[in-house]
Protein backbone atom coordinates (compact mmCIF):
# COMPACT_ATOMS: atom_id res chain seq x y z
CA UNK A 1 0.00 0.00 0.00
CA UNK A 2 2.77 2.42 0.96
CA UNK A 3 4.71 1.57 -2.21
CA UNK A 4 1.63 2.37 -4.33
CA UNK A 5 1.20 5.74 -2.61
CA UNK A 6 4.88 6.47 -3.07
CA UNK A 7 4.60 5.58 -6.75
CA UNK A 8 1.49 7.75 -7.20
CA UNK A 9 3.05 10.87 -5.68
CA UNK A 10 6.38 10.30 -7.44
CA UNK A 11 4.69 10.01 -10.83
CA UNK A 12 2.49 12.99 -10.11
CA UNK A 13 5.50 15.15 -9.28
CA UNK A 14 7.35 13.93 -12.36
CA UNK A 15 4.41 14.89 -14.54
CA UNK A 16 4.11 18.33 -12.91
CA UNK A 17 7.80 19.07 -13.37
CA UNK A 18 7.63 18.15 -17.07
CA UNK A 19 4.78 20.57 -17.79
CA UNK A 20 5.64 23.59 -15.66
CA UNK A 21 4.34 26.15 -18.16
CA UNK A 22 0.94 24.51 -18.57
CA UNK A 23 0.72 23.82 -14.86
CA UNK A 24 1.49 27.45 -14.04
CA UNK A 25 -1.13 28.65 -16.55
CA UNK A 26 -3.77 26.30 -15.13
CA UNK A 27 -3.06 27.37 -11.53
CA UNK A 28 -3.12 31.10 -12.38
CA UNK A 29 -6.38 30.74 -14.32
CA UNK A 30 -7.92 28.81 -11.42
CA UNK A 31 -6.71 31.49 -9.01
CA UNK A 32 -8.28 34.35 -10.98
CA UNK A 33 -11.56 32.54 -11.67
CA UNK A 34 -12.04 31.40 -8.07
CA UNK A 35 -11.04 34.84 -6.77
CA UNK A 36 -13.77 36.37 -8.95
CA UNK A 37 -16.22 33.75 -7.70
CA UNK A 38 -15.40 34.53 -4.07
CA UNK A 39 -15.45 38.27 -4.72
CA UNK A 40 -18.92 37.91 -6.24
CA UNK A 41 -20.18 36.29 -3.04
CA UNK A 42 -18.57 38.97 -0.86
CA UNK A 43 -19.95 41.79 -3.03
CA UNK A 44 -23.47 40.36 -2.78
CA UNK A 45 -23.12 40.02 0.99
CA UNK A 46 -21.80 43.57 1.25
CA UNK A 47 -24.75 44.91 -0.73
CA UNK A 48 -27.14 42.93 1.51
CA UNK A 49 -25.52 44.40 4.63
CA UNK A 50 -25.73 47.92 3.26
CA UNK A 51 -29.35 47.50 2.16
CA UNK A 52 -30.22 46.18 5.61
CA UNK A 53 -28.58 49.19 7.24
CA UNK A 54 -30.29 51.71 4.97
CA UNK A 55 -33.75 50.17 5.27
CA UNK A 56 -33.28 49.62 9.00
CA UNK A 57 -32.49 53.26 9.74
CA UNK A 58 -34.98 54.96 7.45
CA UNK A 59 -34.99 58.75 7.54
CA UNK A 60 -36.94 61.27 5.58
CA UNK A 61 -35.09 64.51 4.89
CA UNK A 62 -37.24 67.63 4.61
CA UNK A 63 -35.30 70.54 3.09
CA UNK A 64 -36.38 74.00 4.24
CA UNK A 65 -36.11 77.10 2.07
CA UNK A 66 -32.96 79.16 2.59
CA UNK A 67 -33.65 82.13 4.84
CA UNK A 68 -36.81 80.72 6.43
CA UNK A 69 -37.82 82.58 9.61
CA UNK A 70 -37.90 80.93 13.06
CA UNK A 71 -41.73 81.03 13.03
CA UNK A 72 -41.85 79.24 9.70
CA UNK A 73 -39.42 76.59 10.95
CA UNK A 74 -41.48 76.12 14.12
CA UNK A 75 -44.63 75.67 12.02
CA UNK A 76 -42.93 73.00 9.89
CA UNK A 77 -41.65 71.17 12.96
CA UNK A 78 -45.16 71.09 14.40
CA UNK A 79 -46.55 69.73 11.13
CA UNK A 80 -43.99 66.94 11.09
CA UNK A 81 -44.43 65.98 14.74
CA UNK A 82 -48.20 65.96 14.37
CA UNK A 83 -47.86 62.60 12.58
CA UNK A 84 -47.61 60.84 15.93
CA UNK A 85 -48.49 57.42 14.54
CA UNK A 86 -45.50 57.48 12.20
CA UNK A 87 -42.89 60.02 13.26
CA UNK A 88 -40.78 59.45 16.37
CA UNK A 89 -38.69 62.61 16.13
CA UNK A 90 -37.86 65.46 13.80
CA UNK A 91 -34.34 66.78 14.36
CA UNK A 92 -33.69 70.24 12.95
CA UNK A 93 -30.37 71.01 11.27
CA UNK A 94 -29.89 74.75 10.67
CA UNK A 95 -28.06 76.21 7.69
CA UNK A 96 -24.66 76.09 9.42
CA UNK A 97 -25.22 72.41 10.28
CA UNK A 98 -26.38 71.72 6.72
CA UNK A 99 -23.27 73.45 5.36
CA UNK A 100 -21.05 71.19 7.50
CA UNK A 101 -22.83 68.11 6.12
CA UNK A 102 -22.46 69.37 2.55
CA UNK A 103 -18.76 70.08 3.09
CA UNK A 104 -18.22 66.47 4.14
CA UNK A 105 -20.39 64.84 1.48
CA UNK A 106 -19.16 67.02 -1.41
CA UNK A 107 -15.50 67.16 -0.43
CA UNK A 108 -14.61 65.58 -3.77
CA UNK A 109 -16.62 68.11 -5.80
CA UNK A 110 -15.56 71.63 -4.72
CA UNK A 111 -17.31 73.22 -7.70
CA UNK A 112 -20.73 71.90 -6.71
CA UNK A 113 -20.03 72.79 -3.08
CA UNK A 114 -19.16 76.38 -4.01
CA UNK A 115 -22.45 76.77 -5.90
CA UNK A 116 -24.52 75.20 -3.12
CA UNK A 117 -23.25 76.99 -0.02
CA UNK A 118 -24.54 80.55 -0.67
CA UNK A 119 -28.17 79.41 -0.77
CA UNK A 120 -27.99 76.17 1.18
CA UNK A 121 -31.29 75.08 2.78
CA UNK A 122 -31.69 73.93 6.34
CA UNK A 123 -33.32 70.55 6.93
CA UNK A 124 -35.26 68.24 9.23
CA UNK A 125 -34.16 64.64 9.78
CA UNK A 126 -37.36 62.69 10.38
CA UNK A 127 -36.97 59.36 12.20
CA UNK A 128 -39.75 56.76 11.99
CA UNK A 129 -41.19 54.95 14.99
CA UNK A 130 -40.23 51.53 13.64
CA UNK A 131 -38.30 50.05 10.73
CA UNK A 132 -41.48 49.15 8.85
CA UNK A 133 -42.67 52.75 8.64
CA UNK A 134 -40.53 53.62 5.61
CA UNK A 135 -43.43 53.00 3.22
CA UNK A 136 -45.68 55.26 5.31
CA UNK A 137 -43.08 58.01 5.28
CA UNK A 138 -42.90 57.80 1.50
CA UNK A 139 -46.67 58.16 1.36
CA UNK A 140 -46.31 61.40 3.35
CA UNK A 141 -43.76 62.78 0.92
CA UNK A 142 -46.31 64.53 -1.31
CA UNK A 143 -48.08 66.01 1.72
CA UNK A 144 -44.89 67.46 3.19
CA UNK A 145 -43.73 68.78 -0.19
CA UNK A 146 -46.87 70.92 -0.28
CA UNK A 147 -46.05 72.62 3.02
CA UNK A 148 -44.90 76.23 2.80
CA UNK A 149 -41.15 76.89 2.63
CA UNK A 150 -40.36 73.23 1.90
CA UNK A 151 -37.89 72.95 -0.99
CA UNK A 152 -37.74 69.17 -1.32
CA UNK A 153 -38.40 65.94 0.53
CA UNK A 154 -36.09 62.95 0.20
CA UNK A 155 -36.79 59.37 1.25
CA UNK A 156 -34.30 56.49 1.05
CA UNK A 157 -36.31 54.52 -1.50
CA UNK A 158 -34.42 55.99 -4.48
CA UNK A 159 -31.04 55.16 -2.94
CA UNK A 160 -32.18 51.66 -1.93
CA UNK A 161 -33.48 50.99 -5.43
CA UNK A 162 -30.21 52.20 -6.96
CA UNK A 163 -28.21 50.01 -4.61
CA UNK A 164 -30.36 46.99 -5.49
CA UNK A 165 -29.78 47.64 -9.19
CA UNK A 166 -26.02 47.89 -8.60
CA UNK A 167 -26.12 44.60 -6.70
CA UNK A 168 -27.79 42.87 -9.64
CA UNK A 169 -25.49 44.56 -12.17
CA UNK A 170 -22.22 43.58 -10.51
CA UNK A 171 -23.45 40.21 -9.25
CA UNK A 172 -24.51 38.85 -12.63
CA UNK A 173 -21.47 40.08 -14.53
CA UNK A 174 -18.83 38.98 -12.04
CA UNK A 175 -20.51 35.58 -11.72
CA UNK A 176 -20.54 35.12 -15.51
CA UNK A 177 -16.85 36.07 -15.72
CA UNK A 178 -15.94 33.66 -12.92
CA UNK A 179 -17.88 30.80 -14.55
CA UNK A 180 -16.19 31.42 -17.92
CA UNK A 181 -12.77 31.46 -16.28
CA UNK A 182 -13.59 28.32 -14.30
CA UNK A 183 -14.37 26.56 -17.57
CA UNK A 184 -11.11 27.88 -18.99
CA UNK A 185 -9.17 26.55 -16.01
CA UNK A 186 -10.88 23.14 -16.35
CA UNK A 187 -9.90 23.08 -20.04
CA UNK A 188 -6.32 24.03 -19.19
CA UNK A 189 -6.11 21.24 -16.61
CA UNK A 190 -7.64 18.88 -19.15
CA UNK A 191 -5.05 19.92 -21.74
CA UNK A 192 -2.21 19.60 -19.21
CA UNK A 193 -3.18 16.02 -18.37
CA UNK A 194 -3.61 15.18 -22.06
CA UNK A 195 -0.13 16.52 -22.82
CA UNK A 196 1.38 14.61 -19.89
CA UNK A 197 -0.24 11.35 -20.97
CA UNK A 198 0.86 11.84 -24.57
CA UNK A 199 4.45 12.48 -23.44
CA UNK A 200 4.42 9.24 -21.47
CA UNK A 201 2.46 7.11 -23.94
CA UNK A 202 5.20 4.48 -24.25
CA UNK A 203 5.43 4.09 -20.47
CA UNK A 204 1.65 3.68 -20.30
CA UNK A 205 1.76 1.01 -23.01
CA UNK A 206 4.42 -0.92 -21.10
CA UNK A 207 2.48 -0.61 -17.84
CA UNK A 208 -0.65 -1.97 -19.49
CA UNK A 209 1.33 -4.85 -21.00
CA UNK A 210 2.62 -5.92 -17.58
CA UNK A 211 -0.91 -5.90 -16.14
CA UNK A 212 -1.40 -2.42 -14.63
CA UNK A 213 -5.08 -1.51 -14.26
CA UNK A 214 -6.57 1.61 -15.78
CA UNK A 215 -7.13 3.16 -12.34
CA UNK A 216 -3.52 2.51 -11.34
CA UNK A 217 -2.41 4.45 -14.43
CA UNK A 218 -5.00 7.22 -14.10
CA UNK A 219 -4.49 7.99 -10.42
CA UNK A 220 -1.26 10.07 -10.67
CA UNK A 221 -2.74 12.17 -13.47
CA UNK A 222 -6.02 12.72 -11.57
CA UNK A 223 -4.08 13.69 -8.45
CA UNK A 224 -2.09 16.15 -10.54
CA UNK A 225 -5.25 17.93 -11.72
CA UNK A 226 -6.71 17.88 -8.21
CA UNK A 227 -3.54 19.50 -6.86
CA UNK A 228 -3.65 22.21 -9.53
CA UNK A 229 -7.25 23.07 -8.65
CA UNK A 230 -6.53 23.18 -4.91
CA UNK A 231 -3.40 25.29 -5.45
CA UNK A 232 -5.35 27.82 -7.52
CA UNK A 233 -8.15 27.94 -4.93
CA UNK A 234 -5.69 28.42 -2.07
CA UNK A 235 -3.95 31.32 -3.80
CA UNK A 236 -7.31 32.86 -4.73
CA UNK A 237 -8.53 32.50 -1.12
CA UNK A 238 -5.43 34.18 0.29
CA UNK A 239 -5.78 37.06 -2.17
CA UNK A 240 -9.51 37.36 -1.41
CA UNK A 241 -8.91 37.59 2.36
CA UNK A 242 -6.23 40.23 1.77
CA UNK A 243 -8.48 42.34 -0.47
CA UNK A 244 -11.44 42.02 1.90
CA UNK A 245 -9.32 43.04 4.89
CA UNK A 246 -7.88 46.00 2.99
CA UNK A 247 -11.36 47.11 1.87
CA UNK A 248 -12.73 46.83 5.43
CA UNK A 249 -9.94 49.04 6.76
CA UNK A 250 -10.61 51.56 3.98
CA UNK A 251 -14.36 51.72 4.68
CA UNK A 252 -13.76 52.23 8.38
CA UNK A 253 -11.76 55.31 7.45
CA UNK A 254 -14.75 56.87 5.65
CA UNK A 255 -16.67 59.68 7.40
CA UNK A 256 -19.35 58.47 9.83
CA UNK A 257 -22.10 60.05 7.71
CA UNK A 258 -20.89 58.58 4.41
CA UNK A 259 -23.67 55.96 4.48
CA UNK A 260 -21.27 53.16 3.48
CA UNK A 261 -20.39 51.75 6.89
CA UNK A 262 -22.40 48.60 6.22
CA UNK A 263 -20.70 47.81 2.91
CA UNK A 264 -18.23 45.41 4.51
CA UNK A 265 -18.15 41.68 5.15
CA UNK A 266 -16.68 40.52 8.44
CA UNK A 267 -17.13 37.68 10.96
CA UNK A 268 -16.78 34.14 9.57
CA UNK A 269 -18.46 34.67 6.19
CA UNK A 270 -15.21 35.26 4.22
CA UNK A 271 -13.74 32.08 5.73
CA UNK A 272 -16.74 30.06 4.57
CA UNK A 273 -16.40 31.60 1.11
CA UNK A 274 -12.75 30.52 1.01
CA UNK A 275 -13.74 27.01 2.06
CA UNK A 276 -16.29 26.92 -0.79
CA UNK A 277 -13.61 28.15 -3.20
CA UNK A 278 -11.22 25.35 -2.20
CA UNK A 279 -13.95 22.73 -2.59
CA UNK A 280 -14.91 24.16 -5.98
CA UNK A 281 -11.26 24.31 -7.09
CA UNK A 282 -10.73 20.68 -6.09
CA UNK A 283 -13.89 19.72 -7.98
CA UNK A 284 -12.84 21.56 -11.14
CA UNK A 285 -9.36 20.03 -11.03
CA UNK A 286 -10.69 16.54 -10.37
CA UNK A 287 -13.29 16.71 -13.14
CA UNK A 288 -10.86 18.13 -15.70
CA UNK A 289 -8.11 15.63 -14.95
CA UNK A 290 -10.45 12.63 -14.64
CA UNK A 291 -12.04 13.43 -17.99
CA UNK A 292 -8.68 13.75 -19.71
CA UNK A 293 -7.27 10.64 -18.03
CA UNK A 294 -10.26 8.60 -19.16
CA UNK A 295 -10.41 10.07 -22.64
CA UNK A 296 -6.72 9.70 -23.51
CA UNK A 297 -5.79 6.53 -21.65
CA UNK A 298 -5.47 4.62 -24.95
CA UNK A 299 -2.53 6.56 -26.36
Amino acid sequence: MISRLRYTFREMWASLSRNLTLTFAAVITSTVSLFLFGMTLLIQEGFDNQLSEWTGGVEMIVYVKHGATPDQITYLEGALLSQTSVVQSAEYCDEACSADLATTLLAGDPGALEQLLPGIPSLFKVTPIDQGSGAVLRSLKAEFESLPNVVDVKTPDEAVETLSQLKSFFGVRTLVMSVVLLLASALLIWNTIRTAMFARRREIEVMKLVGATNWFIRLPFMLEGLLQGIAGATLGSAFLLFVNNDWTKGVRGFPDNSGLAGFVVTDSYPVWVCFAMIVLGALVGAVGSATAASRFLDV
